[in-house]
């Protein structure tokens, strides 16, 4: 249990940070099987490598000494009330949600176990990534009375398909996953996002691999979402003519044969190949391009920056590059989190919980309706484990970082 004098010791350096899912990574690696086409590998590991600015430069990472603690100074008093998870718990995509989940629980287990007098329930939802389950689920929540605050949908597409139900609700919507750069602006006042948008991401990751890495031809392959479409856009747009325009490919969610794209891009013979998608289908889309005698690197971005993607992958994996707006784990932040759950955190379990933290802290402080607790992230500005926390009019951070993570 963490106190508010632990909570000091808390900074994240580059000597001191925990790979952000690399022991979780060994140890499904070490239990997985060979996928088709691929070997398992047991010794690979998704390792952070730098923070990066939009230009792709390197900069210092943020110090997270002063993070909010979610135990608070265990005086809370408040009414019963409960905080929502939206996100995918089932299905291809679901390691993604559960990473935020659990991120969020442990922030209110810590804050229940130190205060008596303000329980607060986690109620999660599964919609497993899915926009027409989301839109299914979002009556559920809005019609439960006791859910004062929501932290997702997870996945930009059911962001899309449930934003203005929840914003007509006047329920703080809070992602900690969902990039797509038009969520925030649809008019949505009860919209936050916490992390970067897609819009930051493919400039910085784009500038990385052209100005940092000094590719001259690179392929970009989207999976056709709300959330691969909008980054690959950006990512193309930011590296201009040295994204080949011969190798421009759209595949569609769920697709596993990539047969027609490998020999399109082996034609190309770029560089480095970008896939902006989720794991599911970046791990047999690698596997194809190796087994097809490509051996330029691949890259992708937070969706597919998942233990998952190593396991399916397997060799192929190795030396892909990703990036992701999301923060690796802090060693305190890790250590609680692999006692709670069996398991070390991955991508996006440090922005569940500091969002998690962000609406508790509102709950301590009296903001036990909507619309209070909407006000109170509205106007919320407060350090977290993983960044910054203050949001601009339109649900924006104010300021934002992007890691790049090499499989190693």
């Amino acid at each position: 249990m963490r106190g508010r004098g632990a909570r000091k010791a808390i900074a994240i350096s580059s000597a001191g940070l925990v790979v952000l899912g690399s022991a979780m990574t060994l140890a499904a690696c070490q239990q997985s099987e060979p996928n088709e086409g691929g070997t398992a590998r047991t010794d690979l590991k998704i390792v952070e490598q730098v923070p990066i600015d939009e230009k792709g430069a390197e900069i210092t990472p943020p110090d997270a000494a002063a993070a909010a603690d979610p135990a608070g100074d265990g005086k809370a008093q408040c009414p019963p009330v409960s905080i929502a998870m939206a996100g995918a718990l089932n299905g291809p995509d679901a390691a993604l949600g559960i990473n935020i989940k659990n991120g969020i629980q442990l922030a209110v287990d810590q804050h229940n176990a130190a205060n008596p007098g303000c329980k607060v329930q986690l109620k999660t939802f599964d919609t497993e990534g899915d926009p027409q389950k989301a839109s299914q689920t979002a009556p559920q929540i809005i019609n439960d009375a006791s859910i004062i605050g929501l932290i997702g949908p997870a996945f930009s597409g059911e962001t899309m398909a449930t934003g203005d139900v929840y914003n007509q609700a006047g329920l703080v919507a809070a992602t900690a996953s969902a990039t797509n750069v038009t969520l925030s602006q649809k008019g949505w006042r009860t919209f936050f996002r916490g992390l970067g948008n897609d819009g930051q991401q493919g400039q910085a990751v784009g500038n990385y691999l052209k100005n940092t890495l000094g590719q001259k031809k690179v392929c970009v392959v989207d999976d056709s979402t709300d959330y691969g479409l909008g980054l690959a856009t950006v990512v193309r747009n930011t590296l201009g003519p040295v994204a080949d325009p011969a190798c421009n490919i759209s595949v569609k969610k769920g697709d596993k044969d990539f047969s027609a794209a490998v020999t399109q891009i082996k034609g190309a013979s770029p560089d480095s190949v970008f896939f902006s998608g989720y794991y599911a289908e970046a791990a047999p889309f690698a596997q194809q391009l190796k087994d097809g005698g490509y051996t330029g690197t691949f890259v992708s971005a937070d969706g597919t920056k998942d233990p998952e993607f190593v396991k399916q992958a397997g060799d192929a994996a190795e030396g892909a590059i990703l990036s992701c707006p999301c923060t690796p784990a802090p060693a305190e932040f890790a250590e609680e989190y692999k006692k709670a759950f069996n398991a070390d955190p991955g991508t996006y379990s440090v922005e569940g919980y500091d969002l998690g933290t962000v609406m508790l802290k509102g709950i301590d402080s009296g903001k036990t309706t909507r619309a209070d607790l909407l006000e109170f992230v509205r106007t919320y500005n407060g350090q977290g484990i993983g960044r910054k926390y203050q949001w601009d009019p339109n649900g924006e951070l104010t300021s934002t970082l992007i890691w790049i993570f090499k499989v190693q």
